[in-house]
């Protein structure tokens, strides 16, 4: 019998598609077929190992006629509030034993300060709460403490000029946002690169990309643009972000050069902050 309260987990909520699936007469390679998914993200979502994002979760609803029950009740993230284009990809981030990232305009929000988070979510065109704010910071923080772990995820950082150029909440606030990127890349916790304004156009300038890798599930990528946000599990599609990601750090600093480029702008930064102090 289908359940009629909302899943706590992914793992309750793989049992009910199986169950509405079966009941349905339908194999997983079946209802692949039907709700334009792969018979494997199929497995993995009956097996809770992974979660559908809306499309997937309303053609779900369609074929099973289930009357919206996938998509109002997609699991749950522990009560912590994001974006609904980023929630697959929150939960595979704190899987991943591998992430590499790259960062066209923000530093990406795992390796955020909290003075730097704070002014991110609080600028933009829609008005927030204060209390809404601070809820999606503390998310935002603890999606940081994974880099609590020496040794995994192994994370590389990918960070076009801009990044450190646009002064995000004024010179101090930047002070202590590279100097936090420059201690982990010093530690060996990150490895850190930079493409430079001199490379002209690379292969990623056109959006955030996340690559992420993991024990015992094939490799995903997110992509990321205005109010929008894409998964992608299709492996032909990953492999073409992989590429894409691997060319654009061919045209990179090195991970020395790119730390000795952050010293360099954080010591502007400072001189500007001191010189703001005095006036």
């Amino acid at each position: 019998m289908a359940i009629e309260d909302n899943p706590r987990s992914r793992e309750e909520y793989g049992q009910e598609l199986k169950v509405r699936r079966e009941a349905a007469g339908l194999t997983q390679e079946e209802l692949s077929q039907r709700v334009v998914m792969s018979r494997t993200h199929i497995a993995h979502i009956e097996g809770g190992r992974r979660r559908p994002d809306v499309e997937d979760a309303r053609r779900l609803d369609r074929v099973l006629a289930a009357g919206g029950f996938f998509e109002r009740f997609l699991p749950v993230l522990d009560g912590r509030k994001v974006a609904e284009h980023f929630k697959g990809a929150m939960e595979f981030e704190g899987k991943a034993t591998e992430i590499r990232l790259y960062a066209p305009k923000l530093v990406p929000g795992i390796l955020q300060t909290p003075t730097y988070a704070r002014e991110v979510l609080s600028s933009g065109a829609s008005p927030r709460t204060t209390e809404d704010r601070d809820r999606l910071l503390a998310t935002r923080l603890e999606r940081g403490r994974i880099l609590r772990d020496f040794y995994s995820p192994v994370v590389w950082a990918m960070f076009d000029e801009a990044v450190l150029r646009r002064p995000i909440g004024g010179p101090a606030v930047m002070c202590e946002q590279l100097r936090h990127i420059v201690a982990l890349g010093e530690s060996h916790r990150i490895r850190v690169h930079v493409l430079p304004f001199s490379r002209g156009y690379h292969a990623l300038l056109e959006g955030f990309v996340s690559l992420m890798w993991f024990e015992d599930l094939p490799p995903v990528a997110y992509v990321e643009g205005l109010k929008s946000g894409r998964l992608w599990e299709l492996p032909s599609v990953v492999r073409e972000c992989q590429k894409a990601y691997d060319h654009a750090l061919g045209d990179a600093l090195s991970h020395r050069e790119s730390l000795e480029l952050f010293r360099s702008v954080t010591e502007d930064y400072e001189h500007e902050a001191q010189r703001a102090d005095h006036l």
